[in-house]
């Protein structure tokens, strides 16, 4: 089994928003965070030793703000090609995100008053369109990108062949990664019962480990425990119709 290695790029604060750098035969990013922050990534792949002008492509886990923001910058500082899922495709190509955000709880009751969220990033269109699922094989990487849809429509993860899954915000450390290793809903979702149907069958997949867009790394059986709790309190919720989606 070849191994690939995954290292966090913090993005925001030490692990607030995290963007990835997967190692194999050739490097790969998941993730390009939040607009002005290209050049911030760029410089911390080059100081684990990677050549920026050798990755081989740029993996964006959606369609928020604080995902693909840099994305255009990212691709023109790099040269390598951006892939997103069709689902996304509009706000990849108009930089705006689909509004309003649904927040999960408080915490994105409160981020939804951040301006920050609100702006418009440099668009762009993916070269590289994702529909099903997609190996990375030809792009040095032992690993496949999953569409994982419920977070948004168009949402994606990567599992490696060693078992990493970088997740994209399919789940997130408690209160944006300040609680490390406590799983929580990251501060929107479109579709919470779609997303928590995302988040199981990629456990079902057997992960050794969770890297997520908010926070450390998560523990896989404690993820399958909290998603037990999460399915009772959605559907709870569902049962008296206070659950909202996006349509």
């Amino acid at each position: 089994m070849s191994h690939t290695k995954v290292i966090a790029i913090p993005v925001l604060g030490r692990h607030a928003v995290n963007a990835y750098l997967l190692l194999g035969r050739r490097p790969v990013i998941v993730d390009a965070g939040t607009p002005g922050s290209a050049r911030k990534i760029y410089h911390q792949v080059a100081a684990h030793g990677v050549d920026p002008a050798d990755i081989a492509l740029i993996v964006l886990t959606h369609g928020h703000i604080d995902h693909f923001g840099s994305a255009a910058e990212l691709h023109r500082l790099t040269g390598a090609p951006l892939a997103g899922h069709i689902a996304d495709l509009e706000p990849y190509r108009t930089g705006r995100v689909r509004e309003p955000y649904l927040p999960t709880g408080p915490m994105g009751r409160l981020m939804n008053r951040n301006r920050n969220l609100h702006v418009r990033a440099e668009p762009f269109e993916p070269h590289v369109l994702v529909r099903g699922e997609t190996s990375l094989d030809d792009f040095g990487i032992a690993a496949r990108i999953m569409p994982t849809p419920g977070h948004t429509a168009g949402s994606v993860s990567v599992i490696t062949d060693s078992g990493d899954l970088v997740a994209g915000d399919l789940v997130a450390n408690s209160f944006m990664g300040l609680i490390p290793g406590k799983p929580a809903n990251p501060p929107f979702h479109d579709d919470p019962l779609g997303n928590l149907a995302s988040l199981r069958e990629m456990l079902a997949l057997d992960p050794e480990r969770l890297h997520v867009g908010h926070g450390t790394p998560l523990d896989p059986d404690r993820v399958r425990r909290w998603a037990t709790r999460e399915q009772r309190r959605l559907d709870r919720l569902a049962a008296r119709g206070r659950l909202t989606t996006r349509t």
